[in-house]
């Protein structure tokens, strides 16, 4: 036991001689460090590796609050009423008895039409009260409310719709209202912040989102069933609810850059992509619809595909991008400028064109009679054209708003018949009902796709011909056409003007 307990004695001794000359040699040294640790306190790590200071690097990157404080009193929720209607004696459905025994007067009794309601956001673009929105918020609508972000309550009217870009323009009667301006829409960039901005009213009015612009030009083909569409959308990852459509996409700074209009979606809800109309397409629509009442659009008159590398190898084409003209239209502009077919366009006026996306948003912003430059490769040359727009009538003449009010309270979009359709039907002209909104037409069971031929006993081959007969005519009339389904039963419709 003694042998053991003299070695432990002697180990502990040495350790505390030890220790003793280290504090003597070194404390002034350990001291010193640590009053240096103690003046640098540790921080959370930041987005900066500069030298800024511990509460400036703990701040976000970026601040939505000015564009949300800016924009949100500008964006209103929008309710849209559709009157239920019955065409062609078709009835409505029959609600058994023993469901009115159960729900008593919830049910609306037999024969009564249920009303449809829907509802969407919008953004206030000038103070006197004109708004813009999508026009699948306000298509088909017999009563349109409109809700401020203070709660304040009105009607509003349709100044008109575009369903080619799905925009609309609506008007409330009031002034000093917050609005926004339209930012130039072509100086977005992939990868720069923005903030989505609803008013769904369902318990979330004045929602704000963010994310990043993900894309630009384009093109996801939800507008396929409208003829001549333009889609060259913003693609966005901030959220964006069905709610949420027609609500505004602004910067940082608060200034509107886009219409919110879609969502790519397998369930309906918000899945992760998200897609504004740019301002710069939606400037043009409001312009138009405010001086003529309809868009006023020029055409280049051709068919058009995108190039890629499999159209190149198989066309031989110089290059994997552009436009392909695949047809040009007989008098139209491209065809009256010298442009054939087998040309690939790639750039018109300072507008590079690498896609069908650059060239229908960059011509769909132009009226008939405006002029541009195309630059277009033929076997591998590169050749430029100067060209005027026209209409699809092969002319440079605008609507006049006179002739667009006059056909305002029958609810309709009307298109003159082509010769090739004419042809088809065995009828010498007459106007198309491309589209019904709320007026006349529709209450009288008038479908889309109705041929009108005559009206009040006198021969409609184009438009021109039924504005000139409403414009005249005093009281009733009787409307007088086919649908394309069955040309040869004549069917006829009385008309109150």
């Amino acid at each position: 036991m003694k042998n053991i307990i003299t070695p432990v004695i002697s180990a502990v001794i040495a350790s505390l001689i030890t220790i003793a000359a280290f504090l003597y040699f070194a404390g002034d040294k350990f001291n010193k460090n640590q009053s240096e640790a103690d003046a640098f306190p540790a921080v959370s790590a930041s987005y900066y590796d500069d030298d800024t200071s511990a509460s400036s690097a703990a701040e976000a990157p970026f601040d939505f609050t000015l564009a949300a404080e800016k924009a949100t009193p500008a964006v209103v929720h929008i309710t849209s009423k559709q009157e239920a209607q019955a065409y062609n004696g078709q009835q409505q459905q029959q609600i058994p008895e023993f469901f009115r025994d159960f729900f008593g007067d919830q049910l609306p009794q037999q024969g009564q039409r249920q009303p449809r309601v829907g509802s969407g956001s919008g953004v206030i673009i000038s103070d006197d009260g004109y708004i813009i929105t999508n026009n699948h918020v306000v298509a088909d609508a017999d009563e349109l409310t409109v809700v401020l972000v203070d709660n304040r309550s009105y009607v509003a009217t349709v100044i008109g719709t575009d369903p080619t870009t799905d925009l609309a323009l609506i008007k409330i009667d009031e002034e000093a209202l917050p609005f926004l301006k339209f930012a130039n829409s072509d100086d977005v960039k992939v990868g720069q912040w923005v903030a989505a901005i609803g008013n769904p009213f369902r318990g979330l009015n004045s929602t704000v989102t963010a994310g990043i612009v993900s894309a630009t030009g384009r093109n996801i083909n939800i507008l396929r069933d409208e003829q001549y569409a333009i889609e060259s959308f913003i693609q966005t990852d901030a959220a964006v609810n069905p709610g949420n459509s027609g609500g505004a996409l602004v910067n940082l700074d608060g200034d509107l850059i886009g219409i919110n209009s879609a969502i790519a979606s397998p369930t309906g809800a918000y899945a992760g992509y998200a897609f504004a109309v740019p301002t710069n397409i939606a400037a043009k629509v409001v312009s138009d619809l405010k001086e003529y009442g309809s868009v006023q659009r020029g055409f280049l008159g051709v068919s058009i595909q995108e190039v890629n590398a499999a159209m190149a190898e198989e066309y031989d084409l110089s290059t994997n991008q552009g436009v392909y003209v695949a047809d040009v239209v007989e008098s139209g502009s491209a065809a009256s400028a010298g442009i054939e077919q087998g040309d690939v366009i790639i750039q018109v006026d300072n507008k590079k064109i690498a896609q069908t996306s650059d060239l229908l948003s960059y011509i769909g912003r132009k009226r008939p009679g405006d002029e541009v430059n195309v630059i277009i490769l033929r076997d591998g040359e590169r050749q430029e054209y100067e060209m005027t727009l026209k209409t699809l009538d092969g002319t440079t003449t605008l609507a006049a708003k006179e002739r667009v009010e006059a056909l305002e309270d029958l609810g309709a979009e009307f298109q003159s018949l082509t010769e090739e359709e004419a042809d088809e039907l065995n009828v010498s002209g007459g106007v198309k009902v491309v589209r019904t909104f709320a007026g006349k037409l529709r209450q009288q069971g008038i479908r889309p796709g109705f041929i009108i031929t005559g009206v009040a006993g006198k021969a409609v081959t184009d438009v021109d011909d039924l504005t000139e007969v409403i414009q005249n005519e005093r009281g009733g009339v009787l409307v007088e056409g086919v649908y394309p389904d069955s040309p040869d039963e004549k069917q006829y419709y009385g008309l109150p003007l």
